[in-house]
């Protein structure tokens, strides 16, 4: 009888803090990882879920985390994100912002005709494709098991819920190996430059820590931590108020939302405090959030699982990525401008349509600490993933499904 070891959250976030460092100090010895804009929690996570995998089949045993936990650091993180926006890169952000959403619409049509066109090609029922398409790419774990009782009532596939959760998990191992060659190929192939090369990165410090111009300390963390926390508890409230109206968001869009309302009203709320917005002190935590919460989600990826995969399978997945990363160089690049911003979105774009959101945010990170900041690119693409992707892919998915 196979043994379960259940790992509680204490534990779990422990190992993140861990796998977190182990990533972020091989992305500082291996040049590879540093030259190829690979995320520091992305390294260590992979190799954490490949450890804990090899102790899972000599032990004949299996790893559950608990991860509650996992989810505060996200809810930080975004709610940080929205303390850098400011109203007048909303504005300026307009144009891309409708770009995007554009693209994106494309996008999910694209992987759900790829998946249709798979699934048919290897026997499985069409309706079965948007599991090999958005539903489970773009959408991700949670869209994947969502629609997968639906296609498997249609259709009468057992397996559906399988299928969606196991495309779900290549698709996120693939966007955080991808967005950053993605960005390196752009940037060194168009020359690009940042149009904030003397600007703080609003998302994580850059590798020459010693080279900030404000001193990290107690009374500024401290303070960071103060503003985020209102900000956070003002999005529980707004989450409580959208909810008794019907409208259900993830905790983490009601958080942005609050984040840059504080943000923008703090000289008004606090005149005699000092700003928290763009400062080292919060690159650091939004950084730090984001980093455990995705070193925590790949650690814990069941990669067993994949080896229950079929070349089919494998073969739409790989077609998937490649038609991705076509799109994003050669649409999503020129349409967004060719420029440094359109290159760092490149990166998160590849990032969010294969896997998630963070992973998208990681992805951008990971290029910005290099070759400089982007602030509009981490406002826009959020919007894109938090508010129109869900109702979008929701509308095509059903379309095929009741096809």
């Amino acid at each position: 009888m196979e043994h379960v070891h259940t790992i509680p959250e204490f534990i779990t976030a422990t190992l993140g803090f861990a796998v977190f460092l182990l990533g972020a100090r091989l992305t500082r010895k291996v040049a590879f990882l540093r030259e190829f804009n690979i995320p520091e929690p992305v390294t260590g996570g992979l190799l954490a879920a490949v450890l804990f995998g090899l102790f899972s089949y000599i032990t004949n045993s299996s790893i559950v985390f608990m991860m509650e936990s996992r989810d505060v650091f996200l809810v930080v993180f975004f709610t940080g994100i929205g303390l850098n926006a400011r109203l007048s890169d909303l504005v300026s952000g307009g144009k891309p912002l409708a770009l995007l959403m554009i693209l994106t619409l494309a996008i999910i049509v694209i992987q759900d005709i790829i998946g249709v066109a798979g699934a048919v090609l290897f026997d499985m029922p069409a309706q079965a494709g948007v599991l090999l398409g958005s539903a489970s790419l773009i959408g991700g774990h949670g869209t994947a098991i969502a629609w997968a009782p639906e296609v498997t009532r249609i259709t009468g596939m057992d397996s559906a819920a399988e299928l969606g959760v196991t495309v779900a998990t290549v698709g996120l191992v693939l966007a955080a190996l991808v967005g950053g060659p993605v960005a390196k190929f752009l940037v060194n192939r168009y020359d690009l430059h940042s149009s904030h090369p003397n600007a703080e990165n609003t998302v994580g410090a850059v590798y020459e820590d010693d080279a900030h111009p404000e001193p990290i300390t107690h009374i500024s963390l401290m303070r960071t931590l103060l503003v985020l926390n209102l900000a956070i508890i003002g999005g529980f409230l707004l989450h409580e108020t959208l909810l008794d109206w019907g409208l259900m968001l993830p905790l983490f869009v009601p958080c942005l939302i609050m984040g840059i309302v504080l943000g923008n009203l703090h000289s008004i709320l606090f005149p005699k405090v000092p700003a928290v917005s763009r400062t080292p002190t919060l690159a650091v935590v939004t950084d730090f959030a984001l980093g455990v919460f995705l070193a925590i989600s790949l650690m814990t990826l069941d990669l067993a699982a994949l080896a229950g995969l079929g070349g089919p399978v494998f073969a739409t997945i790989a077609v998937q990525a490649v038609v991705t990363v076509l799109f994003v160089i050669f649409v999503l690049f020129p349409v967004l401008g060719r420029g440094y911003r359109a290159a760092v979105l490149a990166s998160g774009f590849a990032g969010f349509s294969l896997g998630a959101t963070p992973t998208a945010i990681a992805n951008m990170t990971a290029v910005t600490k290099r070759y400089g900041p982007s602030p509009i690119a981490f406002v826009v693409l959020p919007l894109v993933s938090a508010f129109f992707v869900d109702i979008a892919n929701a509308i095509v998915i059903q379309t095929i499904v009741n096809f």
